[in-house]
């Protein structure tokens, strides 16, 4: 997915397998698992194949290119904290049969990427109210009957103590610190292996960080200087990565 949205989505929405298996044997990847996970994104409706003769070139789906364009724009938008907070919280109340593994589990992800967390079995809340349309949709998808959503201001309590029960920020804080450490460096002898490496391990923070307002968060939080590596590197490794993709998916053809 990574690769998807970061190079076929923005260079003509299709490529040949080739490319694909060439770009990942850079990364240490085999033929054999490059193609499975092409037809595991196949089978899961986000692209589609069609034969040139041997070869196979592969293209977006209107649902594959919907949801890489989305969350495109929350990756590259996510800045590690919230700015002009005006004290509102959307809160939600969800139940989900115990049975029903497969609504909880897209309710837990889908709300976990929309920036909710659960501070209790059942309670989901956000600083980002301006989400509700978003959840809203989740809520219907996941096919959630018993719901009901608020947008609410804070009376009483410590929202230190709230917030500690939704989020795990000390993880969340070691994953930045990683991150930080990891892509420290400048150089890349190979721009579009690096720039993967990067984009693969900065898109998992919008995810598990809820991007809460600065008052919100611990003293030390290091996500808006990560954010800022984030942005310098790619401006950095982009251009020549995308270059090479383009030879790449060119020399297939």
């Amino acid at each position: 997915m990574t690769v998807l949205g970061e190079f076929v989505l923005p260079t003509g929405a299709s490529a040949w397998t080739s490319a694909f298996i060439q770009t990942f044997a850079r990364l240490g990847g085999e033929e054999k698992a490059i193609r499975q996970a092409l037809a595991r994104t196949g089978a899961a409706g986000w692209i589609r194949p069609e034969r040139h003769g041997r070869r196979t070139r592969w293209y977006l789906t209107q649902d594959g290119d919907r949801l890489l364009t989305e969350g495109s724009e929350r990756i590259y938008a996510f800045a590690g904290s919230q700015h002009d907070w005006d004290g509102s919280w959307l809160l939600v109340l969800a139940r989900v049969p115990e049975s029903d593994r497969s609504a909880r589990h897209h309710l837990r992800t889908r709300l976990s990427w929309a920036a909710l967390g659960s501070p209790a079995p059942g309670v989901w809340i956000t600083t980002h109210a301006e989400r509700i349309s978003e959840i809203e949709d989740v809520l219907r998808h996941a096919g959630v009957t018993d719901r009901q959503t608020f947008i609410a201001q804070h009376r009483d309590g410590e929202l230190e103590t709230l917030v500690a029960q939704a989020w795990d920020l000390p993880a969340i804080e070691k994953q930045y610190e990683e991150f930080l450490a990891d892509f420290a460096s400048p150089a890349a002898d190979d721009p579009l292996v690096r720039l993967i490496e990067l984009v693969h391990a900065w898109r998992r923070f919008p995810s598990i960080d809820p991007g809460l307002p600065i008052r919100l968060l611990p003293a030390r939080w290091t996500g808006a200087r990560a954010a800022k590596l984030f942005a310098a590197r790619h401006a950095k490794w982009s251009p020549d990565a995308v270059m090479q993709w383009i030879r790449l998916n060119k020399a297939a053809s």
